[in-house]
């Protein structure tokens, strides 16, 4: 884990979470799946004046009532509670009441005009011989409100549909406008300036277009009866604007190492004049060399400090402009510069970099990494000074006694000579090309192997385990990754968000390899072209060039495997 001492920010404590839920209320309109929705007042400490689901904070009475409510075997005391909860304050807010009367039929309007608002929910409907409807009540999704905000909750986001014969009113205290909308016209008024929406609702508004019908809906949260995601989203800064980001979102994960405790400080555009601090010992300087295969730029990291001196990773392109940004960020202090590998957007700086330092007057910093294979295409060619023997550590030390270790980690797959990097002190993996945030790296044959490549995958995994580690570095795209889960980081995964975006990126790619198999029996008698449109259907057809090169390594794979033979 990152040392504390390292990170740009000071620690602020998070305010604490308050347990909630929230409702969408569901029916099937002539276009599609409606939402009910309503206006939060203006004067609410949270999200004034923003169109919501109905909801609120959960009661200790909630808890209380379970002899109140219909429960289904699968529904757990939190989910339950969660469910009274929630139709406690879609009645209270809404006048929805979401119980049906001893013959099955449900609440009518009668019922709900018997019933104050203000008094204690479930004896009143206890009562009138009501039953609440908790077992047709599902968990959607988990929301908990970003580390930033001073007012903060727990909160599932559960559906129901809306029942027969009842019509919202709503309480003109906490809520005003009840109306029915489609998803996606509620995100096209949103975008428009015209409804404005927070983040949560937003997302969840995204998700639940691609369902065609409140049953289809519903079929997906009964299924397994936990939320379909869970996230505590994280902010930084796009064009000085706050952007907030969900956990699959390729900014999350720099921004959990950046800012831990939520500080929306940590600008996310990408450019190429000036390093981009991450730790005081971690800067990243991205080449400009942007493209469909490098995305914004080869990302070239300096690890160390002014009293340690530095180490560079990955000098990218000889550009010379770059170079001399790098060699001008490590202050004429480079005790080493590593290659993850020869390819030519990685490699051909190192030379350049190597002269500044002379140039200077300094030590000659060693070009350290493997040297390029046969297999290697022309224009990938590398012999480094030194090679680096996989597990040799490469240590700085500051006179204070601290101390940044790279440790060198033998990877070939995307390349032959692919390596990566462990600073041991901080738990971060640079990652080269074998693990890239937002796409799936190149394996191209003969240099490249898919067998060599999953393996691979599989020791950085286990290294991750060994060594806590919970970032990686990509050299192409933002940091990967999240903390450990923890009361503070409730939504990361227990074993850490590096081991699963390794885990994930391994099961894409044997799904992909699975969908290549399917092709090659669909058409035993045919070649790459033939299997590219029916193995990458889901990918643009302008990239079907590039996937063709991975194409073949999985074929080389499959065939080697004894998967399928023409």
């Amino acid at each position: 884990m990152v040392r504390p001492t390292q990170l740009l920010h000071p620690p602020r404590p998070a305010a604490p979470l308050r347990p909630a839920a929230t409702v969408l209320l569901l029916r099937d309109g002539p276009d599609g799946v409606e939402v009910l929705m309503t206006r939060r007042s203006m004067t609410a400490s949270f999200a004034p004046g923003a169109y919501v689901f109905p909801g609120g904070g959960i009661d200790d009475a909630d808890a209380q009532a379970f002899g109140a409510a219909a429960r289904r075997p699968t529904q757990t005391d939190l989910r339950l509670t969660q469910a009274i909860a929630a139709i406690r304050e879609s009645f209270e807010e809404l006048g929805v009441l979401l119980a049906r009367r001893a013959d099955g039929g449900w609440a009518t309007a009668e019922d709900i005009a018997a019933l104050d608002r203000k008094a204690p929910f479930a004896p009143q409907c206890t009562a009138r011989g009501l039953k609440l409807a908790a077992d047709e009540v599902f968990v959607l999704a988990h929301w908990i409100t970003d580390r930033d905000l001073s007012r903060r909750f727990d909160v599932p986001f559960l559906i129901a549909r809306m029942p027969e014969g009842q019509e919202p009113v709503a309480d003109e205290s906490e809520q005003f406008e009840p109306l029915w909308v489609r998803p996606a016209d509620a995100l096209a008024r949103h975008a428009a300036g015209q409804f404005f929406i927070i983040f949560p609702t937003i997302r969840t508004l995204e998700r639940l277009q691609a369902h065609a019908t409140v049953q289809a809906v519903l079929d997906a949260c009964a299924a397994h009866d936990e939320p379909l995601w869970t996230s505590c989203p994280r902010a930084g800064l796009v064009r000085g604007r706050e952007s907030r980001h969900m956990e699959h979102e390729p900014p999350f994960g720099e921004l959990a190492l950046v800012c831990p405790d939520g500080q929306i400080v940590h600008p996310l555009d990408w450019q190429h004049e000036q390093p981009v601090p991450l730790l005081k010992q971690v800067m990243r300087l991205t080449a400009p060399n942007s493209g469909v295969m490098t995305g914004p730029g080869t990302n070239s990291y300096i690890v160390g400090d002014p009293a340690s001196g530095y180490i560079a990773i990955d000098p990218g392109p000889d550009d010379g402009a770059h170079i001399e940004r790098l060699w001008r960020a490590c202050g004429a202090d480079l005790r080493a510069i590593v290659c993850t590998h020869s390819h030519p957007d990685h490699s051909p700086g190192a030379a350049r970099l190597q002269t500044l330092c002379v140039q200077a007057g300094a030590t000659r910093p060693p070009i350290l990494g493997l040297a390029s294979a046969a297999t290697a295409r022309e224009n990938s060619r590398f012999t480094p000074d030194r090679a680096l023997a996989d597990g040799e550590r490469l240590a700085l030390q500051a006179p204070d006694g601290t101390t940044h270790t790279l440790m060198a980690v033998h990877t070939p797959g995307h390349a032959a000579n692919h390596l990566c990097l462990v600073l041991l002190e901080d738990g971060l993996l640079f990652s080269g090309d074998h693990i890239l945030n937002g796409s799936t790296t190149v394996i191209d044959p003969p240099d490249g192997d898919m067998s060599a490549y999953l393996a691979s995958l599989d020791r950085l995994a286990a290294l991750c385990d060994e060594q806590g580690i919970e970032f990686i570095l990509p050299a192409h795209g933002h940091v990967l990754g999240d903390l450990r889960r923890s009361a503070d980081n409730p939504s990361a995964p227990v074993e850490g968000g590096a081991r699963r975006a390794i885990d994930q990126l391994k099961a894409h790619r044997l799904a992909r390899e699975a969908k290549i198999a399917r092709a090659m029996q669909a058409r035993p008698d045919g070649g790459l072209d033939d299997w590219v449109p029916l193995a990458y259907d889901d990918v643009p057809e302008r990239l079907w060039p590039v996937a063709r090169r991975s194409l073949l390594a999985h074929v080389d794979r499959i065939r080697a495997l004894g998967g399928f033979n023409a």
